[in-house]
């Protein structure tokens, strides 16, 4: 076969398969799942927005800094760019806060302008670069707590260096915070590129008290509508999930509702348990046993075991 042969062959399949893509594209009615898309907010922004907030929480734990130059001029430079590239991001996520196939289920789509996005994301971003400080109190006790609660960790520069769990509650709770404040497809992409990183799946949903640890993490799913209380401790492999989806007159699942369980003050989940429903509450100070399957609530200070598993059943 000479070049000419196959450049004409290629193109034919080329014009052929350009024929039948084309009209998969299309989204007249709305009801195109993945139709063609501008505006979406950049992964890789959203992701160099984690790498500069790091930097601020742990300055120069992930990227050196030159000790001569003020902690004052590396935090500043890092929230300067950061808030740049949010700002950029949430505009372009703003309008499927009114335009998303859930938006439109609930009532209908709102035409916001150009002036009016920009003016709702100056407003998201000022609250949220004031909860920074709340956020990093809440680190602090985060690594506190996985260098207490592990005897292998021998300081807490290995913890924030090589724990998985740092990593994904860093990234939590900076979702969290723009979750809060409604905030489309951004807290999902920080959520799934640490998920991908660690292993550990939390919903930017989910709200987390203080000195959280996930002690190894991989396989660790946590639910959107998840209560943890402060002083939990998970290990691998633990689901905090939904026990069933309600659906509505189109058999779509109902969103907004609780649907995933409360873990009250000081509880400690072993390996591979899986605790399911809203209504479900794990009592403080309570102990899950690994591999325990629990669809009811759990009173304060109980101990769960396969044996004793809580369920409906």
């Amino acid at each position: 076969m000479t070049r000419r042969d196959y450049i004409d062959r290629k193109a034919l399949v080329m014009g052929q398969a350009l024929e039948e893509l084309l009209p998969t594209y299309g989204n007249n009615d709305g009801s195109n799942p993945i139709s063609r898309c501008q505006g979406l907010p950049s992964e890789s922004e959203v992701i160099r927005v984690l790498g500069l907030l790091d930097d601020v929480f742990y300055p120069g734990y992930r990227e050196a800094y030159r000790t001569d130059e003020p902690l004052e001029t590396l935090i500043i430079e890092r929230l300067d760019e950061a808030y740049d590239i949010l700002y950029r991001q949430a505009k372009r996520a703003l309008p499927f806060r009114w335009e998303s196939e859930y938006a439109r289920q609930k009532g209908g789509v709102e035409h916001l302008s150009a002036e009016e996005i920009e003016r709702e994301a100056e407003r998201i971003l000022g609250q949220f670069f004031c909860r920074l400080p709340q956020v990093r109190e809440m680190l602090k006790l985060d690594v506190v707590a996985a260098y207490r609660g592990d005897p292998a960790a021998l300081s807490y520069e290995e913890v924030i260096l090589s724990y998985p769990v740092i990593r994904a509650i860093t990234t939590h709770r900076v979702a969290h915070e723009l979750y809060r404040l409604d905030v489309p497809i951004i807290p999902r992409q920080m959520n799934e590129w640490v998920h991908h990183r660690t292993g550990i799946d939390i919903h930017p949903g989910a709200t987390i008290g203080q000195s959280f640890f996930i002690d190894h993490g991989t396989g660790v799913v946590i639910g959107e509508t998840t209560e943890i209380g402060d002083r939990v401790k998970i290990y691998q492999g633990v689901t905090l999930g939904a026990r069933s989806f309600p659906l509505d007159e189109h058999g779509m699942p109902i969103k907004g509702r609780k649907r995933h369980p409360t873990i009250e003050d000081d509880v400690v989940i072993y390996p591979g348990a899986t605790i399911l429903g809203g209504d479900t509450v794990i009592g403080r100070a309570s102990v899950v046993g690994s591999n325990t399957w629990i669809t009811r609530s759990v009173p304060p200070n109980t101990k769960v075991t396969p044996r004793t598993s809580a369920s409906s059943g």
